[in-house]
C-alpha cells in the first residue's frame, strides 16, 4: 500500500492554514487552527523552512509566512521536503537492490515512479485548499443562498433571465 506520511500530511495541512493568513503566523496559533500537536508543527515549519517553502521572522511578532504562493507549491515538493525523494522501491533512479542488475525487474519501476512524481508534481497546495472541507463549505453555502435568493425573486416577481 502506498501512504503518505503523516509529517508530510501534517505539511500539507500546515501550508493551507498559512495560506489562509497573509501575516506571520506562530507555531501555537497553527497548531491551534489544524489540531495538530504544536511539537509536530513546529518541527514540520522548520522542515519547510529550510526547504525554501516558508520564511520565519523572528521575535516578539516572530512566525512563518510562506515563501512563494500555494498555487506555485506542488504536493511532490512537499512530500520531498519533509520525507526525502519519492520512491516506490529502494531501487528507482539507481538506489541501492539486493539483487542489482540480476532483477528481472531492474529499471521497470522507474517509469511507475516517474508517473507518481508526474502526478504529485501536478497538484499545488492552492488546489488543495480548494478542496477541503472548510473550503467546500464556503462553497456550499454560497449556493445554497444563491440557490435561495433565485427561489425568493421567482415567489416575489419575475427573473430577468439571458434570452427571455
Amino acid at each position: 500500500m502506498l501512504r503518505l506520511s503523516k509529517l508530510a500530511d501534517y505539511a500539507v495541512l500546515t501550508l493551507v492554514g498559512l495560506g489562509r493568513h497573509d501575516e506571520v503566523v506562530t507555531s501555537s496559533a497553527l497548531a491551534a487552527e489544524t489540531g495538530v500537536p504544536e511539537p509536530t508543527v513546529a518541527k514540520v515549519l522548520k522542515t519547510l523552512s529550510a526547504d525554501g517553502l516558508l520564511v520565519s521572522q523572528r521575535g516578539a511578532r516572530g512566525g512563518y509566512r510562506l515563501a512563494e504562493r500555494l498555487e506555485d507549491i506542488s504536493i511532490a515538493r512537499v512530500i520531498s521536503a519533509v520525507d526525502g525523494p519519492i520512491s516506490l522501491t529502494a531501487c528507482v533512479s539507481g538506489g541501492g537492490c539486493d539483487n542489482g542488475s540480476d532483477c528481472a525487474l531492474y529499471g521497470s519501476w522507474d517509469v511507475v515512479n516517474e508517473a507518481i512524481r508526474d502526478a504529485l508534481a501536478g497538484i499545488s497546495i492552492a488546489r488543495m485548499a480548494e478542496m477541503s472541507v472548510p473550503a467546500r463549505r464556503i462553497r456550499e453555502d454560497s449556493c445554497v443562498s444563491h440557490d435561495n435568493a433565485r427561489h425568493d425573486s421567482r415567489t416575489t416577481g419575475p427573473v430577468s433571465t439571458f434570452g427571455g
